[in-house]
């Protein structure tokens, strides 16, 4: 074992690096620059928590939110690494006394956000205590390339000039190739080593399901397959976020809200709660999950279609940080792409409109496609996937595909007989034989293609025109009351040169009356959502739970989150191992010297009790 082997197990109670981590850390300590884009999970803060440890000065840490600091420092300061955080939330009294220890040489890992190192005087005071290493975390948010630019991140191009001589390290759980290469530019980062982890997240299972109405029932049925598990469900409005948190309280489900429109204590308090475990589900916008650090997240839903591919990914990995299998699952439905487009409209850069219309194509091809979901996510972040991963819907076997050719080509002829300028609404009404007002004005009811799908209504052809689009069949013009075109792909399935095939639920998750058909709307009244895979603890379960309690008592006493004592994986660990001395209880990951000694005696004991008695003693 080396010196950095010892220090990682002392610390951390880690027996072994995850893959790139020592490489990482290595270069660190040997003064490189770095650029590190590891998955969520992937272990990005101990790369450089452990420098903290063995380098001579401080580490300093940029963070983009104060919760996410104080998580950090809460987690940093269980495992014995003396850590302190710079920002707002604090006291006059509390930063003076942070600051002297910092200058005391007390505590060597610092946490600030962007906006305190804009300051030239915060700079300089760092200057004078000395600095061995600047970690930007979440280093995307420098980019306008990624899906959550923060112009205060722009002022943080000004820390090389400040530090020439400190090695920079930036660490980020979501960045595309595009993304990379803005934030080593707009850092200054030299020669740095690049690591580029696999996006893959084995333990998240992905599903896709067409929503029904509201999508509330769905999300409760799912909920309730997770048998009181802590999740998120993301929904696009504060609308949405109160009604379903209202829906799902009402149906006994320990459920809060949390979007912007709430006041900062309000969502202080209920963001706490569902971080300590007082909360099972907390119902939100997106602007939920960044800040928090909870590694035993076993579920995430999103209630409404994400606006990108890179958003999703990054909210759907705030499950499973433990590495424990945990379930995603997406609704989506027609409304959701008219609600985005009417965003994009309004957003004012033509730039900045483009990107969001690529963002939004690259979301319809991901839940449109019938595709392993590995495969198409992992190629967002320029990685390839064989497929066949055995845990998302379509390589689970959930899912059938079916031939829709002859459908797909009365819509694309009924979008050229009316000149490639009419959009989906109108194009549905003409191929179902509605003759609404805008039909008969333009005398579209005496078209060939009127009423030639009088067998679907036009929300089921309303669906497979988004379908169209999203394969890429069907493109929009531009502007805002733009029409469909046909793409060159187009004209070929139009001609009878290629077929059209739709993805379908298998028989045993579809209602047999809805089988035949498709599109966004019908398709969601036919899907059940079924229960995921997960593993079986057997009789280490009730061990499990007695630690559990064991766990959270001790954090409400402490003041800290539940996870920051141990994670879930260590408390399986040890439900599985069963450790009967402080030997066998350091053995087990997640135990360093520093947790021996603060929890090791009421670990044990209650080991003992339940090999004993079967039961917690309690």
């Amino acid at each position: 074992m080396t010196d950095l082997d010892r220090a990682l197990k002392r610390q951390f109670g880690f027996s072994s690096f995850r893959p790139n981590q020592r490489d990482i850390v290595e270069a660190i300590l040997s003064g490189r620059d770095v650029f590190a884009a590891l998955p969520t999970g992937g272990g990005k803060s101990l790369c450089y928590q452990l420098p903290a440890v063995l380098l001579p000065k401080i580490t300093l840490v940029v963070s983009p939110l104060i919760a996410l600091m104080k998580d950090q420092v809460d987690g940093a300061r269980e495992d014995g690494v003396a850590a302190a955080f710079l920002n707002s939330s604090l006291t006059a009294e509390e930063s003076r006394d942070a600051w002297r220890s910092i200058q005391e040489g007390k505590t060597r890992l610092v946490y600030a956000s962007p906006e305190r190192m804009a300051l030239p005087g915060f700079r300089a005071g760092l200057l004078r205590c000395g600095v061995s290493l600047i970690a930007v975390d979440e280093a995307h948010c420098i980019s306008e390339w990624g899906h959550e630019f923060r112009p205060d991140y722009r002022t943080l191009g000004e820390l090389r000039s400040s530090f020439p001589d400190v090695p920079l390290a930036a660490f980020t759980a979501t960045a595309t190739p595009q993304v990379q290469n803005d934030v080593i530019r707009l850092l200054g980062l030299k020669n740095p080593l690049i690591v580029r982890a696999s996006f893959d997240r084995p333990e998240i299972f992905y599903r896709v399901v067409g929503r029904q109405g509201d999508g509330n029932a769905q999300i409760l049925d799912f909920i309730t397959r997770h048998k009181g598990r802590p999740g998120i469900v993301y929904r696009g409005t504060r609308k949405a976020v109160e009604k379903t948190a209202d829906f799902l309280a009402a149906n006994r489900i320990s459920a809060v809200a949390y979007h912007a429109g709430l006041e900062d204590e309000e969502r202080r308090t209920r963001q706490e709660a569902f971080v300590r475990d007082e909360v099972t589900v907390v119902v939100a916008t997106i602007a939920f999950g960044m800040g928090i650090d909870k590694s035993n997240v076993r579920w995430v839903v999103h209630g409404d279609l994400p606006r990108s591919i890179e958003g999703y990914y990054q909210e759907t990995g705030r499950a499973a940080r433990d590495g424990e299998p945990a379930d995603s699952l997406l609704l989506h439905g027609v409304s959701d792409i008219a609600a985005i487009r009417w965003h994009i409209d309004r957003v004012e850069s033509p730039v900045e409109r483009e990107h969001a219309e690529e963002r939004l194509r690259g979301i319809l091809q991901y839940v449109q496609s019938s595709a392993c979901r590995r495969v198409q996510l992992l190629s967002h972040f320029a990685e390839r996937h064989p497929g066949e991963c055995g845990r998302c819907d379509v390589c689970a076997g959930e899912l059938a595909r079916e031939d829709f050719t002859e459908a797909a080509r009365k819509i694309l002829s009924a979008a050229v007989r009316t000149g490639e300028r009419f959009g989906g609404h109108h194009l549905a009404d003409i191929v179902a034989g509605v003759a609404t007002d805008k039909v008969m004005e333009r005398g579209h009811q005496n078209l060939p293609t009127f009423g030639v799908g009088r067998d679907q209504d036009r929300e089921w052809w309303l669906g497979l025109i988004r379908e169209l689009e999203a394969s890429g069949y069907l493109v929009r013009g531009e502007g805002r009351t733009a029409g469909f075109a046909l793409s060159q792909k187009g004209r070929m399935l139009l001609a009878g040169k290629e077929s059209f095939l739709s993805q379908r639920p298998t028989g045993r998750f579809a209602r047999p009356a809805e089988s035949g058909r498709v599109g966004a709307s019908s398709r969601a009244a036919a899907e059940e959502i079924p229960e995921s895979p997960t593993l079986d603890y057997g009789d280490q379960e009730d061990l499990f739970q007695c630690l559990k309690a064991l766990r959270k008592r001790i954090a409400q006493g402490r003041g800290v989150p539940p996870y920051v004592v141990f994670s879930d994986k260590t408390l399986r660990i040890m439900a599985r191992n069963r450790p009967l001395d402080p030997g066998a209880l350091l053995r087990c990951q997640g135990v360093g010297d520093a947790k021996l000694a603060a929890y090791g005696t009421a670990f044990l004991q209650a080991i003992h009790v339940f090999c004993e008695t079967g039961t917690c003693g309690e």
